[in-house]
C-alpha cells in the first residue's frame, strides 16, 4: 500500500459521472464504497449517489473506515444580488460538512459558466470572464463564506475550475491576492490547473502557503488538443475523456508528488479520473494510479 505523510482519498467521479450524468449511472454507493475501501484508501468527498441522509451516510461510511472529506459548493458570489442567499446556503452546507466531520469545503464561482451559472441560456457560447466589479464582489463574498467556515472549524478551499470564471494562472493568482490569506484557501487541481493553461508544478510552488486541499488528475493531452481544435465547451471534453488518473495521461506527477513530500503537506488529496467507467474501469484504473504514484516516490 502506498505510505505518505498525507491523507490519500478517492472521489466517487471516478465511477459516477457528476456534470456528465451518463457515466456511471447505474452505480450505487454501495459498489462504490466497497472499492474505496478494497483500495485502501480512507477518503471521500459527497457523491450524487450518496444517501443524503446523514445518518445513514455516516453508518455506511464508518463501517468501512472511511471519512467524508468534503462536498463541492457552487456559489454565485460575482454578482452582488445573490450574495445574502448564497452565503446562507453556505451555512447550511458547512452545518452538513461539519457535522460529519469534515475540514474543508470545496467552493467554486459559477457566475460565467455556460454550465452552472443559472442566469445563462442554452444558446449562449462562451465562458463569461470576470469585470472588475466582478472580482471584487466575489473576493467579498469568499471572505463572507471563509469566515462562516472557520466557524465550524472549515476552511473554504477555492478549486479553479476549468469552464468557470476562475481557471487561467492569472485568474488563480487574481483570486488569491484579492482575498484573505487566513479566510480564503486553495483547492490546488493538478487535472485543471493544465486544463487552463497553467503548469500544475508552477501553481504548487506559487501559492503553496494557501493550498489546503488537493485534487491529483491527468490530462490526455491528444484529447484536449481535438477539443481546442474544435473549440468544445467543458462538458463536452469530459465527454470526449479529457480527463484521466494519475499516470494515465501527460503530466508529470513525480516534481509535484515529492514537492509535496519535501513540503510536508499533510492535508487531504483526493484521486480523480473523471471518465466514463464503462470505458476506463474505476477500480482498476485507481489501482493503476496507486502504483504509478508510489513508483513516482524518491525513496530517502
Amino acid at each position: 500500500m502506498l505510505e505518505l505523510p498525507f491523507k490519500l482519498g478517492i472521489h466517487p467521479i471516478n465511477w459516477v459521472g457528476e456534470d456528465v450524468k451518463e457515466h456511471g449511472d447505474d452505480t450505487t454507493y454501495e459498489q462504490i464504497l466497497d472499492d474505496i475501501q478494497a483500495l485502501g484508501l480512507t477518503g471521500t468527498e459527497m457523491g450524487r449517489k450518496y444517501p443524503t441522509d446523514p445518518e445513514i451516510l455516516q453508518k455506511e461510511l464508518s463501517k468501512r473506515g472511511i471519512q467524508l472529506v468534503s462536498q463541492w459548493k457552487s456559489v454565485l458570489f460575482s454578482d452582488p444580488a445573490y450574495r445574502e442567499s448564497e452565503l446562507a446556503a453556505y451555512r447550511k452546507h458547512v452545518e452538513f460538512l461539519h457535522g460529519m466531520g469534515s475540514t474543508v469545503i470545496s467552493t467554486c464561482e459559477v457566475g460565467g459558466s455556460l454550465h452552472f451559472d443559472p442566469r445563462r441560456t442554452p444558446n449562449e457560447k462562451e465562458v463569461l470572464r470576470l469585470d472588475e466589479a466582478g472580482w471584487q464582489s466575489l473576493a467579498e463574498g469568499l471572505n463572507a463564506a471563509g469566515a462562516i467556515a472557520q466557524e465550524y472549524g472549515l476552511k473554504l478551499t477555492y478549486h479553479h475550475h476549468g469552464g468557470t470564471a476562475v481557471e487561467s494562472p492569472e485568474e488563480i493568482d487574481r483570486l488569491m491576492e484579492l482575498t484573505d490569506p487566513t479566510k480564503v484557501y486553495l483547492l490546488y487541481d493538478t487535472g485543471h490547473a493544465y486544463y487552463g493553461d497553467a503548469d500544475p508544478l508552477q501553481v504548487l510552488l506559487k501559492h503553496y502557503d494557501r493550498i489546503a486541499y488537493i485534487h491529483f488528475k491527468d490530462i490526455r493531452q491528444e484529447v484536449l488538443d481535438e477539443a481546442r481544435a474544435e473549440q468544445v465547451d467543458f462538458v463536452t471534453c469530459i465527454r470526449k475523456g479529457v480527463f484521466t488518473v494519475p499516470g494515465d495521461g501527460c503530466l508529470d506527477f513525480g516534481p509535484i508528488l515529492n514537492e509535496l513530500l519535501a513540503r510536508g503537506y499533510d492535508g487531504w488529496a483526493m484521486l480523480e479520473g473523471e471518465q466514463d467507467p464503462a470505458a476506463h474501469p474505476a477500480y482498476k484504473y485507481a489501482k493503476k494510479a496507486l502504483e504509478h504514484m508510489e513508483s513516482l516516490i524518491i525513496k530517502k
